[in-house]
């Protein structure tokens, strides 16, 4: 029981009237958590949130890829698994190289930037030898090793992204002058961005460039050099796509598929029937027809739609939910990096993947050319979802040191 003194009214000499408290005054159970919940600082989930939105894009990814790929699977091996076990191993592969990045200082990839971009470098020539490089669909993309294929453009993304953060944050007082930025820069993407070329590969050509340039933007270079590197990417890009044939065709063919829709369009209006033949809720897990031979690589570059005609348009959603869950994770975990280095780094993963997402679904949808480029964690393939995954670990020792800066502030 505790007691309450009432002070003394002007002219009384009387002691003071005490007033007993009853359990009425006391507040709830209910008030006491809540006042004690705004009195302590708000947890950052942004790594929670991360890590449970990549799980589910990895897990719908196997389910996916098994079902995608049963028919070619089948008819290729004799086995309807063979890709979904592939699949399998690749995601845990991934699993210990996210743990492994997760762990590692943050500064290493500072020390470990140009190094990754020479081995990558390389690995990306020895593709283009007759005989080692593995060739498929007329790219020659692979190394073979041990029964699986390495893909070098995959490394060369997360290389090139830590390079550009090493340079931009050790030039951070000299962002002002253009020489000074794209020295070394400029030179050492353009000979990845070439050799990826050769390949050819334009798509992850795009990637590698505009990550670059949204890093440059990230960094607060000058609008008016953004603009003039950014017209002059635009013009190469163009004479790119009319210099060559096959590129040609496709950037037509997007233009109007239905033009040459057995051929050039097939893709794209195949693509197309399987998206709308999902309507809301889909024809069921597993019961796809396109996946008969309709769609070409339907369980690589154009999986999303076979999602979409298994589970629908709301399948479809919940999977873009999932992806900008992740990238609003990410961006926040960029924003809250410890230095600027993490900070660049961190933007560029961001980029890349983001970048990557934007472009398979913008090709599957038919409101981008076909760029070949696979759907970051679900698509299968093996080089593109361990580098991925670790460029999440990345991600989550970046976030994990920014919570703990801003803790220590607190204090």
């Amino acid at each position: 029981m505790q007691v309450e003194a009432r002070p003394k009214t002007r002219g009384s000499r009387s002691r003071p009237n005490l007033r007993v408290l009853g359990p009425q005054d006391r507040p709830s159970r209910r008030e006491v958590r809540r006042l004690r919940r705004a009195s302590e600082p708000r947890r950052d989930r942004s790594v929670g949130i991360l890590l449970l939105s990549t799980a589910f894009l990895v897990a719908a990814g196997l389910i996916m890829v098994l079902s995608a790929s049963s028919v070619s699977a089948f008819q290729e091996t004799g086995s309807s698994f063979t890709f979904f076990k592939r699949q399998l191993i690749y995601a845990v592969l991934g699993s210990l190289a996210m743990f492994v990045t997760s762990r590692m200082r943050v500064e290493a990839w500072q020390r470990l930037a140009l190094p990754l971009t020479v081995v990558s470098a390389a690995l990306l020539v020895v593709v283009l030898i007759p005989g080692v490089g593995t060739v498929a669909g007329g790219s020659a993309r692979w190394i073979a090793v041990a029964g699986f294929t390495v893909q070098p453009s995959e490394i060369a993304k997360l290389a090139v992204v830590a390079l550009t953060a090493t340079v931009l944050a050790r030039k951070w007082k000299l962002l002002a002058d253009p020489v000074q930025v794209a020295l070394p820069l400029l030179p050492i993407v353009a000979v990845v961005c070439g050799l990826v070329l050769l390949q050819p590969d334009l798509g992850t050509t795009v990637v590698l460039a505009a990550s670059v340039f949204l890093m440059l933007f990230a960094a607060g270079v000058r609008l008016r050099h953004l603009a003039m590197a950014g017209g002059g990417g635009l013009v190469l890009g163009f004479a790119l796509i009319m210099s060559s044939e096959y590129r040609r065709i496709r950037f037509f063919a997007f233009l109007n598929p239905l033009e040459d829709s057995l051929n050039t369009g097939f893709q794209i209006v195949q693509s197309m029937i399987g998206l709308a033949s999902g309507s809301w809720l889909g024809v069921g897990l597993g019961a796809s027809r396109q996946k008969w031979s309709y769609i070409p690589n339907a369980h690589t570059d154009f999986i999303f739609s076979i999602i979409g005609e298994e589970l629908g348009f709301l399948g479809n959603l919940v999977l873009l939910l999932m992806f900008g869950a992740f990238l609003f994770a990410a961006i926040r975990i960029a924003i809250r990096a410890p230095d600027r280095f993490a900070r660049l780094l961190a933007a560029g993963i961001v980029a890349w993947l983001g970048l990557q997402t934007l472009l398979n679904l913008g090709a599957v949808t038919g409101v981008l050319p076909i760029t070949g480029v696979p759907l970051p964690f679900v698509s299968f393939g093996g080089s593109s979802l361990v580098v991925c995954l670790a460029a999440v670990g990345v991600l989550i020792r970046i976030g994990r040191d920014g919570t703990t800066r801003v803790e220590r502030a607190r204090r």
